[in-house]
């Protein structure tokens, strides 16, 4: 290969040369001129949900789901109850670790190729009022499909609710306006819509809400709460920052707001979107989710009926020719995923395409028609 295989995957995603050139240096942590870039940064990640008035921007070391983790362990106090809407693996995860973390998890169940319903957590609530927070999945990556943020948290507010939002793969894509929707608060992370390399997420937290977080976490490392006063008082990372993912970050923002931010993004990715699934029906691949509730993120195909059809070959070949896929994440279908993210546009996606009718051709596969 002559270049980087493209990763069509929901991240770590494929990353511009501007953005890898970025992570050349080395950066002292405590150093004034790295502080100054976190808190530019800090206050960018703001601006992308216009939420300068509302919230605080908390980086946190680690994955996306580390911000989560810290996120339910620092916003529920210990006596919470928090009620996860699940229709898909993240927001099974969700739940997972709500109640690792010591608090009560209670799951309200959906079909996993459908949005969760606010109109079913409206009765939900009507019938419990023991529930004190409530995690929504904007994009369930499992499948590619859009929850429906601004619904939900209109009814978080009415019952006087908090509302954690992993944002993970939507943030910087799809849009989100804190002026309009309340939620304590939004997880996201380095390596996703934005385009940086994985390594830093960041929680978006409720400035009402920062001082009743004191004390609620039972992690040292992972409390948003100190690490929030930490930063405000010193300007500083209360420990080893991943420095050269910050950095990376910092110059993949500045690409985005040159690129026209949230929308101009959106409308890439938008773009990517149909490319795929236009070629992708050329060849008879069937998409799980109906066109209606299918995010610009990740598409779910169900996986070819042919006998000789096998993942695992199937994606050698198409890393051979230079795109990485991704496995599915359903129990019952046998599926794969194709992201549309990253730096990538509607030429990458049509060459994606011809490397899977390659890859099909190469397994003497006809076609990717599913089972009936």
């Amino acid at each position: 290969m002559d270049r980087d295989r493209i990763l069509l995957t929901p991240g770590p995603l494929t990353t511009t040369l501007r953005t890898k050139l970025a992570m050349l240096r080395d950066w002292g942590s405590w150093d004034a001129e790295f502080n100054a870039i976190t808190a530019q940064l800090r206050s960018q990640l703001l601006d992308v949900v216009h939420g300068a008035q509302t919230h605080v921007v908390v980086p946190l070391q680690g994955s996306g789901t580390f911000s989560v983790e810290a996120s339910v362990a620092s916003v529920v106090p210990r006596t919470g109850h928090v009620l996860v809407l699940d229709n898909g693996a993240y927001c099974k995860r969700a739940a997972k670790l709500t109640q690792m973390m010591g608090r009560r998890a209670s799951v309200l169940p959906f079909a996993e190729d459908e949005p969760v319903s606010a109109a079913a957590l409206d009765a939900h609530l009507q019938r419990d009022a023991s529930v004190t927070h409530v995690v929504l999945i904007h994009c369930e990556t499992g499948t590619g499909v859009e929850n429906p943020l601004a619904e939900v948290a209109k009814v978080c507010e009415r019952h006087g609710k908090g509302l954690i939002v992993d944002a993970m793969s939507s943030f910087g894509a799809l849009p989100i306006d804190a002026r309009r929707i309340r939620f304590d608060a939004l997880v996201a992370a380095s390596g996703k819509c934005l385009e940086g390399v994985p390594g830093m997420g960041f929680v978006l937290l409720r400035k009402a809400i920062v001082d009743s977080c004191a004390g609620n976490s039972q992690s040292l490392a992972m409390d948003l709460h100190d690490q929030q006063v930490y930063m405000e008082k010193t300007g500083q990372w209360r420990f080893t920052p991943p420095t050269h993912v910050v950095v990376a970050l910092a110059e993949a923002v500045q690409q985005f707001i040159e690129e026209g931010g949230q929308p101009a993004r959106l409308a890439r990715y938008a773009d990517n979107c149909k490319t795929l699934l236009d070629g992708m029906a050329a060849l008879r691949f069937k998409p799980f989710l109906r066109a209606e509730v299918q995010a610009p993120i990740i598409v779910t195909f169900h996986a070819p009926a042919h006998p000789a059809y096998d993942f695992k070959r199937f994606y050698a070949a198409a890393k051979q020719r230079g795109f990485i896929l991704y496995p599915g994440k359903l129990t019952q279908l046998e599926t794969f995923r194709v992201g549309c993210i990253g730096a990538i546009g509607r030429n990458q996606m049509r060459e994606a395409v011809n490397a899977v009718a390659d890859a099909l051709r190469e397994m003497g596969i006809p076609d990717g028609a599913p089972a009936r």
